[in-house]
């Protein structure tokens, strides 16, 4: 028998009406009722709810015991009165009557509650972070990522994948965000980086002949932190398999993630095919290519409307002539909402630093009008036309963003979030999962307009290879998909180039020869020669995952030991300075700022 416990804190239930057991666990907390102390003792497993009588000759000093300290008791398990029952703990039928208790572990002084969840501030919960650990939320939440990974890791194998562990120390590339360096003692001189994404590694693995290939990956990249990303590290589910198209990659990804969020979650699947959205078209509908298609309202181009003759809206009819975009969002059944929601609704944009949203609402007062601010702008006939490219109809509002294409996309994106939110049409009680599909290979970076890639620079091109119009980068696209759940991005993968010509042609476009291409990628192109196999993949984020199946908003939430803002691990004081011992052993010396 073990002898810190018979049961667990969360095992105990009526039929062990009593018996006489051990429990071991922290004192989660305390109710005094003068003639008898109740305590809720508290481990990984639960709660159980224990009682000590006045009589008791240790009451006194079991009674001092302050809130987090580890106990070993002796009890024996009685049943609780029906007026007594917590039908919300496993345990809530039963109590259990103190005869002896050991102190395990003595506390300090908390530096915060435990036994509540209430919002702390960031520097006491990471500096405590072991302590905010044994809070409910967050310790469930640490343990439904651990049951998670376990379930994808066995549903991966039965689809057929094995797990490899790719390295570590790897070389630095020029490639996507800032590498974490790390100097080499037996190399003086040079650094190894830490992977920001096994890319090279996975496609390497096909290369040598696996078949389907997944691990649960470390990511390093020394970038600023975000509410979907901690800094310095993150992990993913990294997945890459030969002799595929997009479809294969796409069936894969589907069945795991239909199995997995109906596994740990009862919120309904909204598609169990996702729909497959091209890019240009996300951007058009939603403003964003992470669209929530949790919410019905999406975004129409009523461009053409401000060159009609019988439209006189001058300050849109003016900058649609020196090139500027109209879009608009249409809002259902909304003539009877009071003139306040309409300018709520401006007022917010012209915060959000735009020029704010015109509107008008459709009426069929002896013919087709616009009522509102900017209604009276608008024939009949070019209502009548609005109407029919956005599919309005009498009694729907419609607001209008003008601009240049980024800022209206920016804004009237942001804008349908807010119009769902305040409308309340959003489906919060569902996961919307979609593929965002036929990327754009190049664009026009704004600040040298020179042509980079937009994405991935190891994807295939779309169409047959030798038709590829090179003197046209910008109309090129590329097998290139994002898997987005509820306005989130999960992943983004790709269908790989595996041809080295036409990856040497595709660096060419964005500014890179042969010369330097061979140098920064010399391991994958040297590999692609030797005979490689037509490969992809993809690699969700498994914080994102669980921050949708734990409906949480920061990925602090699900990380067990997360930095703060500024890269730091406050629990742990790293980055710490290392001696000069250490640095001579590295060949390296600090140049202080002066």
């Amino acid at each position: 028998m073990n002898k810190y416990r018979t049961h667990t804190c969360g095992e105990l239930t009526i039929k062990d009406k009593s018996k006489d057991i051990f429990l071991s666990g922290w004192i989660n907390k305390k109710r005094d009722h003068g003639n008898l102390l109740f305590l809720d003792l508290r481990d990984n497993y639960g709660i159980t709810q224990c009682l000590i009588e006045n009589s008791h000759p240790k009451f006194k000093e079991f009674e001092k015991l302050p809130l987090e300290t580890v106990i070993k008791l002796n009890g024996k398990v009685l049943e609780r009165s029906k007026d007594t029952i917590n039908k919300e703990l496993k345990t809530g039928e039963i109590e259990i009557a103190i005869v002896s208790y050991e102190v395990l572990g003595n506390t300090k002084e908390l530096p915060l509650p435990i036994f509540s969840d209430q919002d702390y501030s960031e520097e006491i919960r990471l500096k405590y972070r072991f302590l905010d650990l044994r809070r409910k939320k967050i310790h469930q939440n640490i343990i439904l990522r651990s049951k998670v990974i376990s379930f994808i890791r066995s549903e991966m194998q039965k689809l057929g994948f094995l797990e490899f562990q790719t390295p570590i120390l790897t070389s630095s590339s020029p490639e996507g965000a800032r590498d974490f360096l790390v100097p080499s003692r037996l190399n003086p001189g040079k650094f190894y980086a830490l992977p920001q994404a096994p890319q090279q590694f996975k496609q390497l693995i096909m290369v040598s002949g696996f078949d389907k290939y997944f691990q649960i990956a470390p990511c390093f990249r020394d970038e600023d932190a975000r509410a979907d990303r901690s800094p310095g590290e993150f992990y993913q589910l990294d997945l890459e398999m030969s002799f595929v198209e997009q479809k294969d990659v796409f069936e894969v990804v589907e069945k795991l993630m239909i199995n997995v969020f109906n596994k740990f979650s009862n919120k309904k699947l909204l598609y169990k095919n996702f729909p497959q959205i091209p890019y240009s078209e996300s951007m058009l509908k939603y403003g964003t290519d992470k669209p929530d298609l949790r919410n019905p309202l999406v975004i129409n181009d009523f461009t053409e409307i401000f060159k009609r003759d019988d439209v006189s809206f001058d300050i849109f009819k003016k900058l649609v002539k020196k090139g500027s975009i109209v879009r608009g969002i249409v809002t259902k059944n909304t003539k009877d909402h009071p003139r306040s929601f309409f300018d709520g609704i401006d007022k917010w944009a012209k915060e959000q630093g735009a020029s704010g949203l015109a509107y008008f609402t459709i009426e069929d007062n002896s013919g087709i009008k616009g009522k509102g601010p900017v209604g009276k702008f608008f024939s009949e006939n070019s209502i009548k036309e609005t109407m029919k490219i956005s599919k309005a109809e009498v009694g729907d509002s419609i607001f209008l963003a003008c601009g240049t294409i980024k800022d209206v996309e920016k804004i009237l994106s942001e804008a349908r979030d807010k119009i769902g939110r305040d409308l309340k049409v959003i489906n919060y009680d569902s996961f919307a999962f979609c593929w965002i599909i036929d990327y754009p290979m190049f664009e026009e970076d704004e600040k040298s307009k020179k042509i980079v890639f937009s994405h991935n620079p190891f994807s295939m091109p779309q169409g047959n290879i030798k038709d590829i119009n090179f003197s046209e980068p910008l109309k090129i696209k590329a097998y290139q998909y994002d898997i987005v759940c509820n306005g989130i991005e999960l992943s983004s993968g790709a269908i790989r180039n595996h041809v080295p010509e036409l990856m040497y042609k595709l660096f060419l476009v964005a500014g890179y020869d042969k010369k330097t291409v061979d140098k920064n990628f010399s391991g994958m192109i040297n590999a692609l020669s030797y005979g490689a196999p037509p490969h992809g993949g993809i690699a969700p984020g498994i914080d994102r995952i669980i921050m949708l199946l734990a409906e949480e908003k920061n990925i602090r939430e699900v990380t067990m030991f997360p930095m703060n803002q500024n890269a730091q691990d406050l629990m742990m004081n790293a980055p710490s300075e290392i001696n000069e011992e250490q640095l001579k052993e590295l060949n390296l010396s600090i140049k202080k700022n002066k």
